[in-house]
């Protein structure tokens, strides 16, 4: 498996961002769901309508992902990623019990391989430097959780690691970096 890096500048990723909207709203929403979640690539194409939104089309608030590992686990789903699910919905003609990530070629989900070219694609279009590809979604999601305070404890319990070394490196993050907590309650 080929490292990647995840995306530590704001200013990369709303790039990515603004090229995706414009590219494909399936494709934006793939990203800000990776990057808003920390799910990995396989457990986002498994995603189906009904996962993200009740009979009615109302969003649901938590997602509840279910895991061999682990019981099932609720992850939030924050505005950002209601604002792509709301851009993409209407465009896409997908029924209640589609895939969300749906094939053009079948209904099935897009392969994990036409997801890191989307990824990969988009990156390299927007010239970030570095190697991008889904896996730091996961990456990006768990860096940019670390710099806003969440304990590093928490992610590696979601990423299923054996130590917090083991998840600081795989966020990229070692004792010569200065990162700035931002911790903002904002009550």
């Amino acid at each position: 498996m080929e490292f990647v890096d995840a995306l530590k500048d704001i200013n990369q990723i709303n790039k990515i961002k603004g090229h995706l909207w414009k590219q494909s709203k399936r494709d934006y929403l793939l990203f800000v769901l990776g990057i808003n979640t920390g799910l990995k690539i396989s457990e986002l194409l498994s995603i189906k309508v009904s996962d993200l939104l009740d009979a009615d089309g109302k969003m649901k608030p938590f997602l509840e992902v279910t895991s061999t590992i682990q019981p099932s686990i609720p992850i939030f789903l924050n505005s950002q990623v209601e604002k792509a699910i709301r851009s993409y919905a209407p465009t896409s003609n997908l029924h209640f019990d589609d895939y969300l990530f749906l094939s053009s070629k079948s209904n099935k989900p897009i392969t994990r391989q036409q997801a890191y070219r989307i990824i990969n694609k988009a990156a390299k279009l927007c010239d970030i430097p570095g190697s991008i590809g889904t896996h730091s979604l996961r990456k990006t999601f768990g860096y940019h959780a670390y710099k806003k305070g969440v304990a590093i404890s928490i992610l590696q319990k979601m990423f299923h690691h054996s130590s917090s070394t083991e998840t600081l490196k795989y966020l990229g993050i070692d004792k010569t970096n200065k990162i700035k907590t931002e911790i903002d309650v904002n009550l």
